[in-house]
């Protein structure tokens, strides 16, 4: 597994579109620290282009590097290498060449603004801490909805339409049922719609720990009202590694059966 991983990130690393990957975190970091005189003001700009921007791309590459790699997929399968390492070395190639492009962007502009002597520096490690995590979601989403779709228009189809549904129209639905049973309470109900949403938690994470959770309107109040920031923050850590993880299990279990 460990060969076939690095085979799949130095591959991927020297690609066009990892390096525009990493040259647009680059420019936009140093944008907004440049514009912005406050960094925490900057994180939060970070913030929205991180929870929307990388679950885009994890799921583009996902998918993308799924086709792409698939003769050389089956011609591993021809040798005896277990189904799991293939599908996993390959899985892990891409997130973790993503992340490496995403954590460089930010971590140079930021070392330079002098983030590693603020107070700030916790909350800039949550930051990358729930953008990583968004990578491996998305990245192993994508993978199981391309193993399952061996037509690749139908694959980027769904996959583009999971984005959407996770990235706007959640959040739209959400705040339909809100508005339609104000009358209720519905605090544990919004509490447990948004822990399906990983797009909405790594915005809880960043907002608990900004301490600025009311910018989130009523999905950050109620995380913080029931469990407070650090409890709040935790259990969106939690569900979000649970995001990441559940995914590529269900991509092997799904692969180990698959006739190629």
């Amino acid at each position: 597994m460990l060969r076939i991983l690095k085979y799949s990130f130095f591959d991927l690393t020297r690609s066009w579109w990892n390096l525009v990957y990493f040259a647009f975190f680059l420019l936009v970091t140093f944008s907004l620290l440049y514009l912005s005189s406050d960094l925490s003001n900057a994180m939060i700009s970070l913030m929205n282009i991180i929870t929307i921007l990388i679950p885009l791309v994890g799921t583009l590459f996902g998918v993308m590097h799924y086709y792409n790699s698939k003769e050389f997929t089956e011609l591993l399968l021809a040798q005896p290498i277990k189904r799991k390492d293939i599908f996993l070395g390959q899985y892990l190639g891409l997130a973790v060449s993503l992340s490496a492009g995403f954590i460089v962007g930010l971590c140079v502009p930021f070392f330079m603004y002098g983030i590693f002597h603020s107070e700030l520096f916790s909350q800039f490690i949550y930051l990358l801490a729930t953008g990583i995590l968004l990578t491996f979601t998305f990245s192993s989403i994508s993978f199981l909805i391309a193993l399952n779709n061996n037509n690749k228009m139908k694959g980027f189809a769904l996959a583009l339409v999971f984005w959407l549904f996770m990235a706007i129209v959640y959040d739209g639905l959400f705040l339909l049922l809100l508005v339609q049973f104000d009358e209720y309470p519905l605090e544990k109900f919004a509490l447990g719609v948004s822990l399906f949403n990983p797009i909405d938690l790594s915005r809880v994470i960043i907002m608990l720990k900004l301490d600025i959770a009311a910018l989130l309107g009523y999905t950050g109040a109620v995380f913080k009202l029931f469990f407070g920031s650090y409890t709040g923050v935790i259990l969106s850590f939690s569900m979000l590694f649970v995001w990441s993880v559940a995914p590529i299990l269900v991509t092997l279990k799904v692969a180990s059966k698959k006739d190629f």
